[in-house]
């Protein structure tokens, strides 16, 4: 479903490029920045504005830098994370988690991500979930991040002031028993006014539910994928599994050794699917349900029914910003957020709210760091955006791509591929290196081994060269004794 803007805005006449090369601008501004958020986001955010001489100030509601990769054992009481009112647990990491990237494809282009000394760290190339936030705290370590960031904070509202100011709401926040974030009732609320707010809280907490026939009669049990850990508790279990992407593919093979049968649907495959997956006695492929039936039956598009005791939706997530008051002028409709400049910038509040970590299927942290650069290059005035009307024609130009392209609204974020010519577009912008070569080949050729070795390709690949041209490159940003 990912579209490749920029080729197609030529072939609609309409400059991509042309519209927002900015001029350099000579006059550069210190900003105070409030950035909402100490994950992945958050921390190459920080410095990249301090960095170019903003003065900043991180939000962060746990206790600890690494948002979505603080793995906790613990989760919701709602199961499929429906009820508002819930204490939230941020994380949706299950305990096998391990990357589906190579380490070297992962890393923030200047901090590579490599194998580095100290107790129980994961050397494999596809890491578990501990050592990716392992590398997190060591970025923010190298850097001096930590000393930006205002932990057990928790941001309230984010509201616009009538001067291009912002105020940001806060109070410290607490946790409970099971290691649940809970705001302090009795907690002093801070107010505090900033030039500009940037927007990382991530989009891995606030779960996508399937829409099933007949669901609310059938008896069996339901949860999110957000809320899933460890396979013991379906053991002996008949379990159905909806989704295709990177969670489903692990979880199915994850409680499939514990589980009596294992059934995954998907969308993205045709009516008539019906395979077992080679090397398991009891995991299945199907289209996707039909509907459910009183009686605990699941019927497929297939034809196949399936008398299940649970449904996990592994059905992705939504774009969730409880706390911005934009007052109307950003909005969530079907997963696409908007308007934004370059899946950025809302043009009327411009440059003084941002947005990073929007897209999706993705290599996050890279992007993370191009959208960084040209976000503290721009609120600086180094560069300028393009006039509010500009953007908004941008905009509209690309909502009309997707729309003659037959692409769904909620796929507005999934840039695939293109992902790259992306992220070169916003190097182009900052007048810094964009990707490299090798990373580039490296996604292509992992995905590639991971569709012809779904089973083995974190441990099996064929890109050997391309990880000596990668430590080659790494040379410019580490010294012998970090390799």
């Amino acid at each position: 479903m990912a579209i490749n803007y920029f080729s197609r805005c030529a072939k609609m006449n309409i400059s991509a490029i042309n519209l927002a090369m900015p001029p350099t601008s000579l006059s550069v501004k210190s900003r105070h920045v409030a950035v909402i958020g100490a994950g992945a986001a958050g921390l190459v955010a920080a410095r990249e504005l301090r960095r170019e001489g903003h003065s900043v100030v991180v939000f962060e509601r746990g206790h600890e830098v690494g948002g979505t990769w603080v793995y906790t054992p613990q989760v919701e009481p709602d199961p499929l994370g429906l009820d508002p009112n819930r204490p939230i647990i941020h994380s949706s990491l299950y305990s096998s988690l391990r990357t589906n990237l190579p380490r070297e494809v992962m890393g923030y282009i200047d901090f590579p991500f490599v194998t580095r000394p100290g107790e129980n760290r994961d050397p494999r190339r596809y890491p578990g979930h501990r050592e990716v936030l392992l590398y997190l705290k060591d970025f923010a370590r190298e850097f001096g991040v930590e000393e930006m960031v205002r932990f057990e904070t928790d941001v309230i509202k984010v509201g616009i002031l009538g001067d291009e100011k912002w105020k940001v709401r806060s109070k410290k926040s607490s946790f409970n028993d099971n290691n649940e974030i809970i705001s302090k009732s009795n907690a002093e609320v801070d107010d505090e006014i900033y030039d500009a707010v940037v927007v990382c809280n991530g989009h891995y907490t606030e779960p996508r539910i399937a829409d099933i026939p007949g669901i609310n009669l059938w008896p069996g049990k339901q949860m999110h994928s957000h809320n899933y850990r460890i396979p013991e508790p379906f053991r002996d279990q008949v379990v159905i599994v909806i989704g295709s992407s990177a969670s489903a593919v692990d979880i199915c093979r994850d409680i499939a050794p514990v589980a009596k049968e294992v059934h995954v649907a998907s969308r993205s495959v045709a009516d008539e699917t019906y395979t077992k997956q080679p090397g398991y006695n009891n995991l299945w492929f199907h289209s996707m349900i039909d509907h459910a039936h009183e009686d605990g039956a699941v019927v497929f598009r297939n034809g196949k029914t399936v008398l299940a005791d649970l449904i996990m939706h592994c059905t992705g997530y939504k774009y969730h910003f409880p706390f911005l008051d934009t007052k109307g002028i950003v909005t969530v409709d079907d997963n696409c957020l908007g308007p934004l400049y370059k899946h950025v910038f809302p043009p009327a509040l411009a440059p003084y709210l941002s947005f990073i970590g929007i897209p999706w299927k993705i290599v996050p942290f890279p992007l993370f760091e191009f959208q960084s650069k040209w976000i503290a290059s721009i609120l600086s005035g180094r560069i300028t955006l393009p006039s509010q009307k500009e953007m908004m024609e941008d905009i509209q130009a690309f909502y009309s791509t997707l729309e003659v392209s037959s692409i769904p609204k909620r796929y507005t974020h999934c840039i695939g591929q293109s992902q790259f010519e992306y992220n070169n577009w916003l190097a182009t912008q900052c007048g810094c290196q964009g990707v490299e070569k090798w990373r580039e080949a490296m996604y292509s050729m992992a995905s590639v081994n991971r569709s012809l070795r779904p089973e083995m390709y974190r441990d099996e690949w064929d890109d050997h060269h391309l990880v000596s041209e990668a430590y080659e490159d790494f040379m410019k940003y580490l010294s012998a004794s970090n390799l």
